[in-house]
């Protein structure tokens, strides 16, 4: 287990946001924290820490006006570490390699594969052909609907028809380095993980496997680590006092 710190940038700033309340109409969300400072400042402070494998997420769609100015936040994280962070949030064929270019380990890709509620295999092989299976992480974030996790698209707004299943993860992992899995309900309320989708996330061992979403304490940490046999990767966000929350952000580098 492992701790996968985060950058996650909305209207060109970095921020926490409550992942469930993110609307592209307005470029609306709920925020728990904005911080006066940029994504480089972050980057630096992951990679004096040693930590690698940290995503760097875009929380703008392409059309919207502020979305140039998130994308030049994650640009200045990329280049403070370069080799260090990876990088999500309207990721393409056609845009994958000028983020490698600039830094990002991995291209983190969902809607692009998630088109019109199913797989497309196209695209997905489009993905694997521009970046490289090796340096393609595939975002299976997801939220609960009648007693499934479905994984969502489009900022997390949009549900697919696919639910996280083993037989998926074992069918997609021949097409990608690692996944990263938000449980988008709970993402951002720092008030605890979604324990079942951690234990079936937790019997998958081909891929590395980072699960964000609900970590409120160093109490949610272990009991991820039990639910999940310690085979998943955790990111925390809102609950690191680097972001106004409780977790002193040295106590979970040292934690893992």
């Amino acid at each position: 287990m492992k701790f996968r710190p985060c950058i996650d940038i909305h209207n060109g700033k970095v921020k926490q946001i409550v992942g469930g309340s993110l609307k592209d109409a307005g470029d609306q969300a709920k925020e728990n924290f904005v911080s006066e400072q940029d994504a480089a400042f972050y980057a630096r402070m992951y990679r004096d820490a040693g930590l690698r494998g940290g995503h760097v997420v875009l929380l703008n769609g392409a059309d919207s006006p502020y979305y140039e100015a998130t994308k030049q936040q994650a640009f200045l994280a990329l280049g403070a570490y370069p080799g260090g962070l990876q990088l999500g949030g309207g990721v393409n064929p056609e845009n994958a390699a000028e983020y490698l270019d600039a830094g990002a380990s991995h291209v983190i890709v969902t809607s692009f594969v998630f088109k019109d509620g199913q797989i497309s295999w196209e695209n997905l092989e489009r993905m694997e052909k521009s970046a490289g299976r090796e340096k393609l992480v595939l975002d299976l974030s997801c939220r609960k609907k009648d007693d499934h996790y479905y994984i969502v698209t489009d900022r997390w707004q949009k549900f697919t028809q696919v639910p996280v299943t083993l037989d998926l993860m074992e069918e997609l992992g021949s097409h990608c380095d690692e996944f990263l899995i938000h449980a988008v309900d709970v993402e951002g309320k720092a008030k605890g993980i979604e324990k079942e989708l951690a234990a079936l996330l937790g019997q998958y061992k081909a891929r590395p496997v980072t699960y964000a979403g609900g970590v409120g304490s160093l109490e949610d940490v272990e009991t991820l680590r039990r639910a999940a046999g310690g085979k998943l990767d955790v990111t925390v966000g809102s609950a690191l006092d680097i972001f106004g929350g409780p977790i002193p952000f040295e106590k979970m580098v040292n934690l893992l």
